[in-house]
């Protein structure tokens, strides 16, 4: 089955390959680093996350570009309410952001590039419209004129005909109804920072940072631009416009846009104090899997209603796996094959890569390897689960986690990853069997202190963490 993936601009589910059937040149919108990123930035960057392994999956290569917006409306204001120079400002946030993207398991892009570093490219991109009409100049600025560019609208799918000329307006972020003539270039305020220009000393507008970057690295057309699904009008919408209008070439074979995450059905809002950060739920004590787990698991196209019960409820889910996989690793088995399981196993691997190669849908993938692990429970409980099944039911966990990532577990405060937790295993069972059970009872004291449980079973030792 070939990958299909849904494409905003067409409205259609198309079958996905890059356009030279190899390597796929793909853009997302990355952070403004302004502040911390909030679970539902995150839940676009997972999905970023999630596409490109898939991808990856699938056999392509990857050439993959973010941008780090570290000059716009919002950080140039809050930079200098506290009087701190703009780039120490963004740099703070732009490492915060990346140890939240390590942290996640995140997938970094083969490029992360910054706004800052690419004022003459903008500058260059602003002089090819001009020559061919698409600018004007007012008060020092330099203006996108939309009307010269009939297609305005083809991905928001709105018709702007009739717009209201020469209505322009100098914010980065507008509302979804008004259709304005756009700032490609800012004249300088006050002391903000600014750049010299043939048209004036001033500041890029956030919506030509992308497009000048983006094919810089990725040529004039791209296989796939993603972001979320705020970000198709007006960002992406005039991306295309001043894209298109410079090279009178498509900017974007597939536009992929993920939905929005509410908070207890409600919108994030300050005002409402329902945001979270990823820090924050780790103080609370969730882990960064679960929140992985919970991200993926509602397909991208669909809104995602973020609970800390839900969140809880990941964890747990989380923990069946490993379980499983412990048990896996660890059960006596007898030899033989289980035609069955085979057929179990088999079935599962081809229903889970069905499910994401139809537009990444992760519901029906996991559901796919939770009924194997359920149905194979019971079997291992009858003793039908035998040594020669052994390997393709590890198998189809290793493909689930090069997607998912969430069997291993993040290291703890104290340092234990999962080497050292079988080594104190390992030496409390020598204790044991040498009688010391004051070392015994002391190295379980160790474990349970850095939130690791163990149990004692015919099998051997089990352990998973709190």
């Amino acid at each position: 089955m070939a990958l299909r993936l849904y494409n905003t601009l067409s409205l259609l589910t198309e079958e996905f390959q890059p356009a030279d059937g190899k390597t796929v040149r793909m853009y997302s919108c990355g952070p403004t680093v302004y502040n911390f990123a909030h679970i539902g930035n995150l839940r676009t960057f997972t999905f970023n996350d999630t596409l490109r392994r898939w991808l990856q999956y699938r056999g392509f290569a990857l050439h993959h570009v973010m941008n780090i917006t570290d000059v716009e409306d919002k950080i140039i204001r809050k930079s200098m309410e506290l009087g701190v120079p703009m780039g120490e400002y963004t740099q703070k946030y732009e490492k915060f952001f990346l140890e939240d993207m390590a942290t996640l398991r995140l997938q970094q892009p083969e490029q992360i590039v910054r706004a800052t570093e690419h004022i003459p490219e903008m500058v260059e991109l602003i002089e090819t419209l001009t020559s061919k009409g698409f600018t004007y100049e007012s008060d020092g600025s330099v203006y996108y004129r939309i009307s010269q560019f009939p297609e305005y609208g083809k991905l928001s799918h709105s018709d702007f005909s009739g717009i209201q000329a020469g209505a322009r307006v100098d914010n980065d972020e507008y509302e979804k109804e008004s259709a304005r003539d756009f700032v490609l270039w800012k004249s300088r305020k006050g002391e903000e920072p600014a750049w010299e220009a043939p048209f004036g000393c001033g500041r890029p507008g956030w919506h030509i940072e992308c497009s000048a970057m983006a094919m810089k690295y990725l040529g004039a057309t791209l296989d796939i631009h993603t972001g979320g699904v705020d970000l198709a009008f007006p960002h992406h919408e005039n991306e295309i416009a001043q894209s298109e209008g410079a090279t009178g070439k498509p900017f974007a074979r597939f536009w992929i846009h993920c939905e929005h995450l509410n908070v207890d059905m409600q919108k994030m809002s300050k005002s409402v104090g329902n945001i979270y950060t990823l820090r924050e739920l780790m103080e609370m004590g969730h882990t960064p899997e679960a929140l992985r787990f919970l991200l993926m698991s509602v397909p991208y196209r669909k809104k995602l209603n973020f609970t800390l019960e839900s969140l809880k409820g990941a964890q747990t889910s989380i923990e069946r796996l490993r379980n499983y996989e412990l048990r896996l690793k660890t059960d006596h088995l007898a030899p033989g094959t289980n035609e069955q399981i085979t057929e179990l196993a088999a079935k599962a691997l081809a229903k889970f890569e069905e499910s994401m190669d139809d537009d990444l849908n992760t519901a029906e993938a996991l559901a796919a390897v939770y009924e194997f692990v359920r149905e194979t429970n019971s079997l291992m409980d009858q003793g039908a689960f035998l040594e020669g099944n052994r390997a393709a039911a590890l198998d189809l966990l290793a493909r689930f986690d090069s997607l998912f990532d969430v069997l291993q577990a993040t290291r703890t405060e104290d340092g234990l990853d999962d080497a050292a937790i079988e080594a104190l295993i390992a030496e409390r069972t020598a204790a044991k069997k040498a009688k010391n059970f004051g070392r015994s009872d002391e190295i379980r004291s160790q474990l349970l202190e850095a939130g690791v449980t163990i149990e004692d079973t015919k099998d051997g030792v089990r352990w998973k963490r709190k």
